[in-house]
């Protein structure tokens, strides 16, 4: 069987509605709804706990059949066009509320008439099945709709956090590129062992720019720093020194794909090389309970050179350019749980950052 040229698969039409973050939220609305529902039958001065918990009992498992109902159909959803898994999903949760009313009111008036004692004919109330229907057309139609915007709304923000992201790993300073192939010319007829290794190195840089935003292994993203800095070394000499201070870290956790390698190639572009005498990058990585913590640290010029003003609105805007976007990455995959910080005093800049551990 084929699938229609006019269906696509448009990912998830709703949010995830069988996560524990989910069900909490539909019992409470469920059970707001059914106060709703309690006080429109009775006004407050009658208000009926009895009849609270009948709509409570209706209204939770209407809500909680039909969120599991339309989790175990999410495959399809995503086959369909937004109308059509809209009319499926609408649809799926009248069908719920038909079986559960009537359901509902044969065990109501089974254990209500005593029905273990004796056989009692069952009276169908077809007047309560079409106003239980019509008030979950309305009540979900409006639910439904609500939980598409919201799915909507956070496709398009991770779509644009996504763009960050690669125009992040994207953006490998031109400076850079140029030194680096000055840098290989050098070597060539001098060190030609030496110039292949620094063409390894540079691949493995626009490698990693080019891949598709993930989380990797940290050992990789360290190897990836390490190239980076082997390639700047050459460049530097003696001017760059690096202190690697890493504690005891758990294993096979990871990081956002190059998260580090643009906090260096700041340190290095307005740090070390403004400077004549060049610097020590300090990298202080450390592990406590959970959550990993990072301190980036470079010195920086308390007396800048004389430049165009341009030239270092242009600077300091790359600088902030690239924290806001690591900043934003780090918000993607963690949330409110990781945070960047940064800090400059007495000539030393530090980037802290504070992430839990993926595994």
């Amino acid at each position: 069987m084929t699938t229609p040229k006019n269906k696509r698969a448009n990912g998830d039409f709703l949010p995830n509605l069988c996560n524990a973050q989910s069900v909490l939220f539909l019992v409470l609305a469920a059970e707001l709804m059914a106060i709703l529902l309690t006080l429109n039958a009775s006004q407050l001065p009658q208000f009926s706990w009895d009849v609270l918990a009948l709509y409570s009992f209706q209204v939770q498992w209407i809500s909680l059949i039909s969120a599991f109902v339309i989790c175990s159909i999410r495959p399809w959803l995503r086959t369909w066009t937004p109308t059509q898994a809209g009319l499926m999903a609408y649809g799926a949760v009248l069908l719920t509320t038909l079986i559960i009313s009537t359901v509902g009111q044969f065990l109501l008036q089974a254990f209500g008439s005593g029905w273990f004692a004796g056989p009692v004919g069952f009276k169908f109330n077809g007047w309560q099945i079409v106003n239980n229907m019509l008030a979950s057309a309305i009540l979900s139609g409006i639910a439904l709709r609500y939980l598409y915007l919201q799915q909507q709304l956070r496709i398009q923000q991770q779509a644009e956090l996504q763009a960050r992201i690669q125009a992040l790993q994207s953006r490998i300073r031109p400076h850079f590129l140029f030194n680096s192939m000055n840098s290989i010319a050098s070597l060539i007829g001098s060190d030609p062992d030496m110039a292949e290794r620094v063409i390894e190195d540079l691949a493995e840089l626009f490698r990693a720019s080019l891949a598709e935003p993930a989380l990797i292994p940290f050992e990789q993203e360290m190897t990836l720093c390490r190239h980076y800095l082997e390639i700047e070394q050459l460049r530097l000499g003696k001017r760059l020194t690096v202190d690697w201070q890493i504690g005891e870290l758990g294993k096979d956790f990871k990081i956002p794909s190059l998260m580090l390698q643009p906090l260096l190639e700041n340190a290095i572009f307005h740090g070390i090389e403004p400077m004549p005498k060049g610097g020590t990058i300090s990298i202080k990585i450390s592990q406590a309970k959970n959550q990993l913590m990072i301190a980036i640290t470079n010195p920086y010029p308390l007396v800048k050179k004389t430049v165009p003003q341009a030239q270092t609105a242009s600077q300091d805007r790359h600088n902030r350019m690239a924290l806001d976007n690591i900043r934003h990455r780090l918000q993607v995959h963690y949330g409110n749980k990781a945070r960047l910080s940064s800090s400059a005093e007495n000539g030393v800049f530090t980037t802290y950052i504070f992430c839990p551990l993926s595994q």
